[in-house]
C-alpha cells in the first residue's frame, strides 16, 4: 500500500489525495446512514486523464475503490470499501456541449442532474429523467444506477436517454460505449449494459445524453382520497383508460404531514394524495385532460385540485420532491425502500403494507412513483432503541418479498447496492446470478471495482435479523 500511495502522490497535487481522520468523515457513508466505513483515501480527480491514471493506478495495485458523486445512493451502493479508496468525481463537472439542433448534451460525470435542463432551456430543451434528488445527484451516479424519477413513466429511465459513453475499465482500459453522437447504434447494447451496473464495470468519465424538446403545455391535477388503497386504485383506473401521463405520483398521510410541515405545500389533510400530470402539444393536452378528469371522477375522490398557474404546479412538487429528506421531521432515522409492483396489484400492496406496519409496531410513510408501480415506503425507527433498527430492516425485507410475490422487483432505481443482496438470490435464478458472476469477472478479473455490491456471491448473505452482510464479514462497523 505504500507504493500505491507513494506512486499517487507523483501523479496528482497534495489537495487531490485526502487521509485525515476529519477528511473522511464525509465519505464513510452514502445515504444509506446506517452503515459506515472509513477509506484509506478519497482521490479527486480534476481532469479525465486523473481519473483514468488513477484507475490504472488501483488496478496495477490492486487496490479496490468505489466512485461517488453526491453520495446519495439509498441503497449503500457507493459506501466504501475496507483498505480500498473512494474516487470523488465532483469536481469532473464540466458541461462540455449543448447541442440544440442533435438535441445531445455531453457531461462529465460530477454534474449535478439539473444543471443540464437548466443549461438547455434557452434553446426550447431539457433533460428528462428526474430524481428527487435531482438538484444534488450527479450523473455519473445516475447511470451507475439508472436512476428514474417522477417523470420517467412517459419517458423512461436513464438508460433510454444515454446515448454515448467513454468509460475507464477497471484495469484502466479505455473505450467508448453506445453510439456516441447518434440514436441509432448497431451491435450489442454495450451502454445499456453498463447503464445500471453499479460501478461493478467502471467508471464514466464522458456521457452524451439525449435532451427532449420542452413541452408546449402541461396539465396538473392533484386528487386527495379517504384511504391509501383507494389513491392506488385510481392509479389502476388511469392506466386501463388508455392514458401515458408524464407522472402519476401517490403520498400518504404521513408523508403530506412531513411535506407541509417542510415546504406548506397546501396539501388537502387526507390519507393519500395522488398526483397526475399531462404534458405534450396544447390540443392533445386540452383533450387528454377532459378524460383524466373523468376517470378520477369515477374513482370517487374527497377533493380534486388543478394547478392553476406554473407557481401552484411548483409548489406541488416541491412537496412531493422533499418528502423524503422532511420525514426526518418525523423520525430521526428511517429507512427508503425501493420495490416494484405491477401496477394493477398497486391497492392491494398497498393494503399490505399498511397491515405489515401494524403489525411490526413501525410506522411507514409512503411517497412513490404510482405510474410504474415503484414504491417507496420509508419506515420510521429509532436507532437509539435497541433493536429497532433490525426490526426495521426486517419489515423492510417482507416489503420486498411481498414485491416478489405480486409479480415484481426488488428494485426499480435505487439498485441493489449492499442493502438488497439477500434478495437477489430470491429474485434470480441460481443459473441467472452465475451469468452475472461471470460477466463481472470478464470485465474486472482483479476484483478492484466497487467489489462487495450488487452480486450476491462477493459478500456473505444478508440475515432476516437485520444484520448488514459486510457487517458480519467484519468489513463494516456501525461505529
Amino acid at each position: 500500500m505504500d507504493e500505491f500511495f507513494a506512486d499517487l502522490d507523483r501523479l496528482l497535487h497534495p489537495d487531490q489525495v485526502k487521509r485525515g481522520k476529519e477528511q473522511l468523515i464525509a465519505y464513510e457513508s452514502d445515504a444509506l446512514t446506517a452503515f459506515a466505513q472509513r477509506p484509506l483515501a478519497v482521490i479527486a480527480p480534476r481532469s479525465s486523464e486523473d481519473l483514468v491514471e488513477v484507475v490504472r493506478l488501483c488496478a496495477r495495485h490492486g487496490v479496490p475503490y468505489v466512485a461517488r458523486g453526491s453520495g446519495t445512493s439509498l441503497s449503500g451502493g457507493s459506501l466504501p470499501v475496507a483498505e480500498g479508496v473512494v474516487i470523488a468525481l465532483n469536481r469532473l463537472r464540466r458541461i462540455v456541449e449543448i447541442d440544440a439542433e442533435r438535441r445531445l448534451a455531453v457531461v462529465e460525470p460530477g454534474v449535478v442532474n439539473q444543471w443540464v435542463s437548466d443549461a438547455a432551456r434557452d434553446v426550447g430543451l431539457y433533460y428528462a429523467p428526474d430524481p428527487s434528488s435531482q438538484s444534488v445527484c450527479t450523473l455519473g451516479g445516475n447511470v451507475a444506477f439508472n436512476s428514474g424519477g417522477a417523470h420517467c413513466l412517459k419517458t423512461g429511465m436513464t438508460s433510454n436517454h444515454v446515448v454515448g459513453l467513454k468509460v475507464v475499465l477497471p484495469d484502466g482500459e479505455t473505450t467508448e460505449l453506445g453510439g456516441g453522437d447518434s440514436l441509432e447504434h448497431v451491435g450489442p447494447d454495450l451502454a445499456g449494459l453498463f447503464v445500471g451496473s453499479e460501478g461493478l464495470f467502471g467508471i464514466a468519465y464522458e456521457i452524451t445524453l439525449r435532451l427532449l424538446p420542452l413541452p408546449e403545455s402541461t396539465y396538473t391535477l392533484l386528487a386527495a382520497y379517504d384511504s391509501l388503497e383507494s389513491a392506488g386504485d385510481a392509479v389502476a383506473q388511469v392506466v386501463s383508460s388508455g392514458l401515458l401521463p408524464a407522472a402519476m405520483e401517490i403520498m400518504d398521510r404521513l408523508a403530506i404531514e412531513a411535506a407541509e410541515a417542510a415546504v406548506q405545500a397546501g396539501y388537502p389533510d387526507q390519507a393519500a394524495l395522488l398526483i397526475v400530470e399531462l404534458d405534450g402539444e396544447a390540443a392533445l393536452v386540452d383533450a387528454e385532460s377532459e378524460m383524466l378528469a373523468q376517470v378520477i371522477e369515477r374513482t370517487k375522490p374527497v377533493e380534486t385540485r388543478l394547478a392553476a398557474s406554473p407557481a401552484e404546479r411548483a409548489t406541488i412538487w416541491k412537496g412531493r420532491k422533499g418528502a423524503f429528506s422532511a420525514v426526518g421531521r418525523l423520525s430521526p432515522d428511517y429507512i427508503v425502500q425501493d420495490g416494484v409492483v405491477p401496477r394493477l396489484r398497486l391497492g392491494e400492496a398497498l393494503s399490505k403494507i399498511e397491515q405489515f406496519s401494524k403489525e411490526d409496531g413501525l410506522r411507514v410513510a409512503n411517497v412513490f412513483h404510482a405510474g410504474d408501480g415503484n414504491l417507496h415506503p420509508l419506515i420510521l425507527y429509532d436507532g437509539r432503541n435497541e433493536g429497532e433498527l433490525e426490526r426495521a430492516e426486517a419489515l423492510a425485507g417482507r416489503i420486498l418479498r411481498l414485491c416478489l410475490e405480486l409479480g415484481g422487483s426488488i428494485t426499480g432505481e435505487h439498485g441493489v447496492g449492499v442493502e438488497k443482496l439477500a434478495y437477489m438470490s430470491e429474485m434470480f435464478a441460481a443459473e441467472d446470478l452465475a451469468v452475472m458472476d461471470r460477466l463481472k469477472a470478464a470485465v474486472d478479473p482483479g476484483g478492484v471495482a466497487n467489489p462487495g455490491k450488487m452480486l450476491p456471491g462477493e459478500a456473505p448473505a444478508l440475515s432476516h435479523q437485520g444484520i448488514h452482510p459486510l457487517e458480519a464479514a467484519g468489513v463494516i462497523s456501525r461505529e
